[in-house]
């Protein structure tokens, strides 16, 4: 048994979605330029945090060759709200950084904003703002949220809504906005890769 320190950030990928506008597939393991989309968002966040974890409701072995994986305390596919709330429980006493599986280059600069926004105040959670619209799943939290997390998880499934019961706080990205692209649709995986051919 080890008694190093538990992690002060912990980086946490929501892969748990059921994937309906791809058909089924799980996003998570589809391929860009040779390697699926879950090891290009892995690859952003390992040097913005102290530990990787990976909430995902099926094939937990593949997740697992990127970084520990666990699945949703909820059944089924509950949405983000419960991913999020699955991992403030596994966190512990660690700041919880989360980002979609489906957004293969989030911001490198991420953790360290959404932070320097909770140092401002009392507030228990920073989310990113495109400058267009909120990117509620590009949020850090802060320790000890998870019971809250499953209370609002009983009343509705929204992590916007949640952040508005939160007071959460917006951060702006507008200067990094295409980093929020996201793959919901077999055409934005074509256009993504098409997109990063020509760069």
């Amino acid at each position: 048994m080890s008694d190093a320190a538990p992690p002060r950030l912990l980086a946490v990928v929501l892969a748990g979605g059921a994937g309906r506008r791809m058909g089924g597939a799980d996003k998570g393991l589809l391929p860009l330029h040779g390697r699926p989309l879950v090891a290009w968002t892995v690859e952003a966040l390992r040097p913005q945090a102290d530990a990787l974890l990976i909430v995902a409701n099926r094939h937990a072995d593949a997740y697992a060759a990127y970084a520990p994986a666990i699945a949703d305390e909820v059944p089924g596919h509950a949405g983000p709200l419960a991913g999020i709330a699955t991992a403030l429980h596994a966190a512990g006493d660690a700041f919880v950084l989360t980002v979609p599986v489906d957004c293969p280059s989030p911001p490198p600069d991420l953790a360290a904003r959404l932070r320097a926004a909770l140092a401002t105040g009392a507030a228990p959670c920073a989310y990113a703002h495109d400058g267009i619209a909120a990117q509620p799943l590009f949020a850090l939290y802060r320790p000890g949220l998870g019971a809250q997390a499953r209370a609002a998880l009983a009343t509705h499934a929204s992590p916007r809504r949640w952040h508005d019961e939160l007071a959460a706080i917006a951060v702006d990205f507008s200067d990094r906005a295409a980093a929020f692209a996201n793959v919901n649709t077999p055409a934005d995986l074509d256009h993504l890769g098409r997109e990063d051919a020509h760069e």
